[in-house]
């Protein structure tokens, strides 16, 4: 399928998750493709030993799923992985995928997102969330653009919300992604509901 696109190229194909542990070592690929169920080790085991690798970590991880079956989209989040795709997209949505990961934007589709916050739903309330370590090391300003991250507005969202420039948000939000250590956006929605920041339902 890959193929089909003119500005993507297809590098390796891997049977199981130890084999496409081995692929992202050898190929560095911009974007793997990871199925969840696979033989030997699993996708989100997988997903963990390529992001917590150094040689590997620049590899972005994009999770195959059928959310119908699949129960570990907040742990593949958590294991790094860059966003989700699903098993049934069109060519179209694939290859859009892999660019917008490349270009180190996180995928969450609509289902992926409200997959995610159930399970935060079906958690307990936490009164000390919002005074969570990793709150604390963030200005103001920061936690408030990480709220509106967790929210899932875009950086142009942002921007308007707080009457600041576009630059000016994506500026807020790489500091937010070096200061709590996270590769991307996806991690940065995880944290927004892990801390309690954001809560289910919250607007």
């Amino acid at each position: 399928m890959l193929d089909l696109a003119d500005d993507l190229r297809l590098i390796g194909e891997a049977a199981d998750g130890r084999a496409a542990v081995e692929l992202a070592r050898r190929e560095r690929p911009d974007v793997l493709l990871m199925d969840i169920r696979m033989p030997v080790i699993d996708g989100i085991e997988a997903t963990r030993r390529i992001t917590s690798d150094p040689a590997t970590a620049m590899v972005k991880v994009v999770v195959l799923t059928t959310f119908d079956a699949d129960e570990y989209v907040y742990g593949a989040l958590r294991a790094g992985a860059s966003g989700f795709l699903l098993k049934d997209a069109s060519p179209e949505q694939v290859f859009d995928a892999v660019r917008v990961v490349s270009a180190g934007d996180a995928l969450l589709d609509p289902a992926v997102t409200r997959r995610l916050i159930a399970e935060f739903a079906s958690r307990p309330p936490d009164r000390e969330a919002q005074q969570h370590p990793t709150i604390r090391r963030l200005t103001t300003r920061e936690t408030e653009v990480l709220g509106l991250v967790g929210r899932g507005l875009s950086n142009a969202e942002i921007a308007e919300q707080l009457v600041v420039s576009h630059a000016t948000a994506k500026t807020h939000i790489a500091r937010i992604l070096a200061k709590l250590d996270a590769r991307d956006r996806a991690q940065l929605v995880v944290l927004a509901y892990e801390t309690g920041l954001v809560r289910p339902g919250s607007t």
